[in-house]
């Protein structure tokens, strides 16, 4: 039976709610198959503009443009079955047809420069402003790195904004970036200075700019602010969409020439999916190009320096870095042949020629005093020296006020000064433990720890972290409040290599938890209290367990794997206990990508299949989404394509 209009607009609309994946994708084109089969006619438009976002967005950019020219097409065909919501979305999905389809050399720059042209034709008909035009012809003059770029530019910033300009964090962001590009460092400080002042952000901003803000103020030799700078971008990248190659790239440069050696390799190693398999080759040229810079900065000195990939068929530095010179050499031949100009190449050798700071930045969040590490039993030991006593650059509280260090600490962070709240916490900690209160003192290693981990300082975090759970325990804090610190400690161990120390920390807990605890009170109040506290422990050695699984999910490898899998699965279950319907999702998602990835298909769609309805039952549709991403992905891979068109159309009902 044929939709109503109503019907087939409320199952795109559902469509739209979905995050960018497979699973949307796939989604949207079977929305749009049935509605040019069964109609109705007046809602192809509304599918078409839904399929587009979602392949441009879903990093499909390159097959986004053939649904994009059946859109326009419909448009001149049947202007009366498009409605004003999707003539905007057809006029500016213009945008990102110029904008992305110049990430492909593959894509002639006649095409583009045609679908400028109809861009810019189509604009004035509509009687649209011209801004949108503007930009995309800087933009693309900029990516083809072309002689008329800075007149491109110049007639941008001279255009109005209007309905269909870009956002008004990204516009001056973009700004900057040609600033920076152009030597002129200074003026494009200053633009993003101010930019940064308004607070405002948006899906790529403020790391991008931030990125580049740190190198400018690195090469305007503004050492503590570049370095400070940089803590920020770490942080706001963890917040961004999308893959931000660019920024990330720029990271991996700042690092290597930091001389950061141990920092630059694992933000590498972080980010190798880039390297291989960027969403667009330019991105992928973007990504090849930094770990160029940051490896050229750090040879000869550390050729021999240890990477860990599981793509790149590289064990060194000196092997990573030339592995990546060959990739980058024909992708940025392949750019100036379809550009017409040696942009590229040039950048590559730029990218060659990167050299280290005359001295190494120091990057950690905390100054640590140099105490040897601290440690409890079955704590586990630290990765690096932890403060025991108030670190002499520490901000003291105010006496006058009776502003105490944790109160400024907090004070700190919700005013968003990160690395002072770190300081603040330390020091609050090092005077708990004086005064032989090692439960606030743990308390407030721990909060420092987070404080460095979100500026990406993950050394001194899991130095924290462990030094935390040595005071908590010491202190005899209830376990079921020692869990959330270890949980919060896990990504930063397996980053720098500490995992062994923290899975003996977090197994330590375990028999505590596994007791019965102390008797409780007789009646029915007592079962009660009796059956909430089992649940807490329960809820507790499942966190443990996921927490556990993901690390050692990141390290890769058969045996770690196996565990990490064991161990997601026995959280699955132990979340499933106490009614944690999204906690056993999670988990369940985790053991399906885990069996995915030893090949054991069966097992796989189990878990998927139970993560995809967990998340059902627990209303969270956008996860629920992604986790069918995985699960459709492998029933497609396995020919179990009717199962996968019955995910598809459950998620749209």
């Amino acid at each position: 039976m044929t939709r109503s209009l109503d019907e087939a607009n409320r199952e795109l609309s559902r469509i739209r709610d979905m995050p960018y994946g497979l699973a949307r994708t796939q989604a949207a084109e079977r929305q749009v198959r049935l509605v040019e089969a069964e109609g109705p006619d007046a809602a192809r438009a509304y599918a078409l503009c839904v399929l587009v976002e979602s392949m441009v967005w879903g990093g499909e950019v390159e097959r986004s443009y053939l649904p994009f020219t059946q859109l326009v097409r419909w448009y001149d065909e049947r202007p009366e079955l498009v409605d004003e919501a999707d003539r905007y979305a057809m006029f500016w999905s213009f945008k990102w047809m110029v904008g992305h389809l110049g990430d492909f050399p593959t894509v002639p720059a006649a095409q583009i420069d045609a679908t400028l042209d109809d861009m810019e034709r189509r604009y004035a008909l509509a009687g649209l402003g011209r801004d949108a035009v503007a930009y995309a012809r800087f933009a693309w003059a900029s990516r083809r790195g072309s002689a008329d770029v800075e007149e491109a530019y110049r007639a941008w910033v001279a255009t109005p904004r209007d309905d269909y300009s870009q956002c008004e964090v990204c516009d001056p962001g973009d700004r900057a970036s040609h600033l920076f590009r152009t030597g002129r460092l200074a003026e494009g400080v200053r633009l993003v200075e101010e930019t940064l002042a308004t607070g405002a952000t948006c899906a790529t901003e403020p790391a991008d700019m931030l990125s580049h803000l740190a190198l400018a103020q690195l090469d305007l030799g503004q050492r503590d602010a570049a370095v400070r700078t940089h803590r920020r971008a770490v942080a706001a990248l963890a917040d961004a969409t999308g893959a931000m190659a660019g920024a990330r790239a720029r990271r991996l440069v700042l690092l290597g020439r930091a001389g950061a050696v141990t920092r630059t390799v694992r933000a590498i190693e972080q980010d190798e999916r880039l390297l291989v398999e960027g969403e667009t080759p330019r991105e992928r040229l973007d990504a090849l190009l930094g770990v160029v810079a940051a490896t050229a900065a750090l040879l000869p000195e550390h050729a021999g320096q240890a990477v860990r990939l599981t793509r790149a068929p590289a064990t060194t530095l000196a092997e990573l870095h030339a592995w990546a010179v060959g990739e980058a050499e024909p992708l940025a031949a392949a750019f100036d042949l379809r550009n017409g100009t040696t942009a590229m190449t040039t950048e590559l050798a730029e990218a060659r020629a990167t050299r280290p700071l005359d001295e190494p930045l120091d990057l950690d969040v905390v100054a640590v005093p140099g105490a040897g590490p601290t440690t409890t039993a079955g704590a586990g030991a630290s990765a690096r020296a932890v403060p025991d006593a108030v670190p002499t650059d520490a901000a003291p509280g105010d006496a006058t006020s009776g502003e105490s260090l944790l109160d400024r600490a907090e004070r700190l962070v919700g005013e968003g000064r990160t690395e002072e709240a770190a300081q603040a916490y330390v020091a609050a900690s090092a005077e708990a433990e004086a005064a032989g209160l090692l439960v606030d003192a743990g308390y407030a290693a721990a909060e420092a720890a987070r404080c460095a981990q979100l500026l990406g300082d993950d050394d001194t975090a899991t130095g924290l972290y462990a030094h935390a759970v040595a005071r908590l325990r010491a202190g005899a804090a209830d376990p079921v409040e020692v869990v959330p610190v270890l949980v919060a400690w896990a990504p930063a161990a397996a980053a720098t290599g500490q995992l062994p120390a923290y899975l003996e920390a977090a197994d330590a807990v375990r028999p505590v938890l596994e007791t019965d605890g102390d008797d409780p009170p007789s009646g029915p109040e007592g079962a009660a209290l009796a059956q909430r506290r089992a649940d807490e422990r329960q809820h507790a050695l499942a966190d443990l367990d996921d927490a556990a699984a993901r690390a050692l999910a990141t390290l890769g490898g058969d045996d770690r794997t196996d565990e990490a899998a064991e161990r997601a699965v026995r959280a699955a279950q132990a979340y499933a206990a106490v009614g944690a319907a999204g906690d056993a999702a999670h988990a369940s998602w985790l053991a399906g990508r885990l069996h995915d990835a030893r090949g054991r298909a069966e097992d796989a769609v189990t878990h998927l299949t139970a993560a995809v309805e967990g998340f059902g039952h627990a209303r969270d549709r956008r996860t629920r989404a992604q986790a069918a991403d995985d699960l459709v992905a492998l029933l497609r891979r396995t020919g179990q394509d009717a199962r996968a068109e019955d995910v598809l159309s459950a998620l749209t009902r």
